[in-house]
């Protein structure tokens, strides 16, 4: 190794951080050309980053922001789990388990591969990506029927994938016979893992090139760099306490406070309501990431982010409620509760801020899973689909017409070409809301109709929030509406569904989905 640069040069420091940026690009390009389902490779339902050694996040590659969130605390329940002693090089590990090492459900899986330069661990390449099938009670083990996170599907806790080098056999068998999709689960974790090695050679030419010192200092230069943006954003918002009760589609009411002060953004969540026998629990560290994505809007609202941007950041959860779930509850549409607790505190603030925040957004996944065997070629599928609806007008502009959710980043529809080549679904349309929805001085953006109709037998799963308590304007703009979901049978019947899982459809069934328009922004003159 060399060290022929001095360790607190801005010009080689600067060097590295923009190398571990460019890393953790290319580890996200590396997944999306080698993943084997849509869910990844087209819609890009993932996440890449790399962390220090004990599990900061330094830098992040595209994709969903909130899956970005995840990585960091993943390897620092890693490291905890297996101590910095029982990790080698060679090691590489897997977790989806919101008990042990990840803040999601099973679907989300974490691949956390360990880098050394030598004997030393300098940081940690991690990925996120949703697989399409990890058993449990349905197909797309999203199902709603559940009551403990067993019956969701196969566990990963924080176990090792690879020892030495070489992959241990047993854990990719189990992983297969897990999963419905056999062949895509072990297709999808293998792209995982060519990321993680990818960004492993990039770090390890860093470290020699520049040394050992030069890497730490560099590191130790972005984490203060992130601080120090984030609290110089803090500096320019209205100190104070802001509180919001919100009431949800089950009837639950919601409540939360920010209290702003000169070195202290705190978000206390305590007093909801009791983790459910239902999969409509999130984690801790899930609720963290809710409110690192207001935080990071309202403080420094840039691509830049790594865990020194957070540190004036706190958040106070309460142990057994719907944001801080323990024992075996389970998870398996966390992403609505997450996605619902960050629209509710992005209207807290909106009500302080109207001039700087937007309206309410359709503020859902809408997550739609189709799962059979496609007509034409008998082979089994499982269509995982977010959808895109309205996003809130601003003070200055109407709002953005079909956009997938505030949380879901750089995410992309699944081409109607490829929907239908891959599941052997027809589209019979795709289209914008002709609803005014919305109104305001200026008007919320649109959201989508989507019809899909099924040419063979298949069982459906969704989650639909939003679909009851509408979409919120500001400053006396309109309320956007509600998302919807119904399937339309050819006798004439209709199922108007919200969260569901294991319906029979069949041909010539079809699946209407209408996703809200955003809120209006100020009344009309």
């Amino acid at each position: 190794m060399t060290t022929n640069f001095p360790t607190t040069d801005p010009i080689t420091a600067s060097v590295i951080q923009a190398s571990l940026i460019a890393a953790a690009d290319e580890m996200f390009a590396v997944l999306r050309k080698t993943a084997m389902s849509p869910i990844i490779y087209e819609v890009l339902d993932v996440g890449t980053g790399i962390t220090d050694p004990a599990g900061e996040l330094v830098s992040s590659g595209a994709g969903i922001p909130t899956f970005v969130g995840v990585l960091d605390k993943a390897v620092r329940r890693i490291v905890e789990i297996h101590g910095p002693g029982g990790i080698r090089p060679g090691d590489c590990f897997v977790t989806n388990d919101p008990y042990f090492g990840g803040v999601t459900h099973l679907n989300d899986v974490v691949i956390a591969l360990p880098v050394f330069a030598g004997s030393h661990l300098v940081a940690w390449a991690a990925s996120i990506a949703h697989w399409n099938d990890v058993g449990g009670k349905t197909p797309g083990s999203m199902a709603v029927d559940v009551s403990e996170i067993f019956q969701e599907g196969l566990r990963l806790p924080a176990v090792r994938l690879f020892e030495d080098g070489a992959p241990i056999t047993s854990v990719f068998d189990i992983i297969a016979a897990n999963s419905r999709l056999p062949d895509f689960v072990q297709g999808d974790l293998w792209a995982q893992v060519a990321a993680g090695r990818k960004a492993e050679t990039r770090i390890r030419q860093l470290v020699e090139t520049y040394g050992f010192e030069a890497w730490h200092a560099a590191l130790a230069s972005l984490f203060e760099e992130g601080e120090r943006r984030g609290r110089a954003g803090l500096a320019t918002l209205p100190q104070g306490t802001f509180h919001i009760e919100e009431r949800q589609d089950d009837g639950a009411l919601w409540h939360a406070s920010i209290t702003i002060t000169r070195d202290r953004f705190t978000v206390d969540l305590t007093g909801n309501p009791k983790q459910r026998a239902a999969p409509y629990n999130t984690s801790r560290d899930g609720a963290v990431i809710s409110a690192q994505m207001i935080f990071k809007a309202l403080t420094d609202p840039t691509l830049f982010a790594n865990s020194g941007s957070f540190r004036a950041l706190e958040v106070i959860t309460e142990p057994g409620t719907i944001f801080h779930a323990t024992g075996t509850a389970p998870h398996g549409y966390y992403f609505e509760t997450r996605i619902r607790l960050a629209d509710m505190l992005w209207q807290c603030m909106a009500r302080a801020l109207p001039e700087r925040l937007p309206a309410g957004s359709f503020a859902s996944i809408c997550g739609t899973v189709i799962a059979g065997n496609h007509p034409d070629t008998a082979r089994r599928f499982t269509m995982v689909e977010p959808q895109m609806g309205g996003w809130g007008a601003t003070s200055t502009r109407d709002g953005l017409d079909a956009m997938y959710s505030a949380n879901h980043g750089e995410t992309f529809n699944c081409p109607v070409e490829i929907c239908e080549a891959r599941y052997g679904l027809d589209v019979a349309f795709k289209r914008l809301n002709d609803g005014d929805a919305g109104a305001g001085l200026h008007a919320g953006g649109k959201g989508l109709q989507t019809l899909y109709r099924l040419r063979a037998p298949a069982v459906l799963s969704a989650g639909y929030s939003r679909a009851k308590e509408p979409v919120w304007g500001l400053e006396g703009g309109a309320s956007g509406g509600v998302n919807g979901l119904s399937v339309l049978h050819p006798d004439g019947r209709h199922d108007r569904l919200t969260f569901t899982s294991g319906v029979r459809l069949e041909p010539g069934d079809e699946l209407l989905i209408e996703t809200a328009n955003g809120g209006g922004w100020g009344r009309v003159a």
